[in-house]
């Protein structure tokens, strides 16, 4: 099981190098992640957007690789830079899409383009991963799905799970988060959390063990569980946390970094190319670790 970062970046270095399609990349943070790729040689890049100022960046920031990035001209239109990188990966020229001057419903609504996009799955979701001093959890979903219904969550679950077997986990414990850890039916989350349990617990939701609906404290905590009288094997040791909402999920994730500050990445999971839509805020180094998340999706 990979236990942090490091491991997860030399796992991608061990197998095929891939290559990250970056949608709009004039843009500093990207091409610093563009850059730590390459001289970690965790991947190759494609820079689509403005040649002239990626150009200028490149030569500002680290002009030794000027010449080494595949660069496609889309000038300043970050639709068309959107459009071409999702059209590189349907095309398999490129293995995964980073945003990076372009909104994310911008890339997203090219992602999601009935006739040339790349939806493979009728449900995508955003799974962050935060290198905890125990080992990297997950979280989702805080950036694609509002208020997800009842099958929405199973679909956002499977889909972690799957990032959590990438990452060498092969039974991840998850924890359906609300504010409660018992069933209230003025909380329909709660209610959607005991239903997703009990389906695991009939097999109807395979390679992990589920448990819900648990308040954040008795997922991360053995002792608040032990008090509460949960005896799962999810309780104090979740590997996985479900948030009932996005807003949850963005306050949660935004905690880990500016709180906690804690190493972060995303992958978007449910469609052909893995889709990564950090903040234009995160750091090359986050947006660098993001290329690993993804790429280590199709190993």
């Amino acid at each position: 099981m990979i236990k942090d970062f490091n491991e997860l970046i030399q796992k991608v270095k061990a197998a095929k190098r891939g290559t990250v399609v970056i949608a709009a990349a004039h843009t500093e943070s990207v091409l610093d992640a563009a850059i730590l790729a390459k001289r970690e040689s965790l991947a190759e890049c494609i820079l689509v957007g403005d040649a002239p100022a990626i150009k200028e960046l490149l030569q500002k920031m680290a002009p030794e690789y000027l010449h080494s990035f595949e660069i496609i001209d889309t000038g300043k239109d970050l639709v068309k830079a959107a459009q071409v990188a999702v059209a590189l990966a349907r095309e398999d020229k490129a293995d995964v899409i980073l945003k990076g001057k372009t909104d994310t419903s911008m890339l997203l609504k090219a992602v999601l383009d009935k006739e040339k996009g790349l939806r493979i799955s009728e449900v995508i979701s955003d799974v962050l991963a935060y290198e905890h001093p125990s080992g990297i959890k997950l979280m989702t979903d805080g950036g694609i799905n509002i208020l997800p219904t009842l099958s929405e969550k199973i679909a956002i679950i499977k889909s972690a799970v799957q990032v959590a077997h990438n990452l060498g986990n092969p039974n991840p414990k998850v924890a359906v988060l609300s504010a409660v850890e018992m069933v209230n039916p003025k909380m329909p989350s709660t209610i959607d959390a005991a239903l997703i349990a009990k389906m695991n617990e009939r097999k109807q939701i395979h390679g992990c063990i589920i448990e819900g609906p648990l308040a954040f404290d008795n997922a991360v905590d053995a002792a608040a569980a032990g008090m509460k009288g949960i005896t799962s094997p999810v309780g104090g040791a979740a590997d996985i946390m479900v948030v009932p909402n996005i807003e949850a999920g963005n306050i949660f994730g935004k905690m880990l970094t500016y709180y906690c500050h804690y190493r972060v990445a995303h992958v978007v999971m449910g469609t052909k190319a893995p889709i990564l839509i950090p903040s234009r805020a995160d750091d090359g180094e986050t947006k660098m670790l993001c290329m690993a998340l993804g790429l280590a999706s199709l190993i």
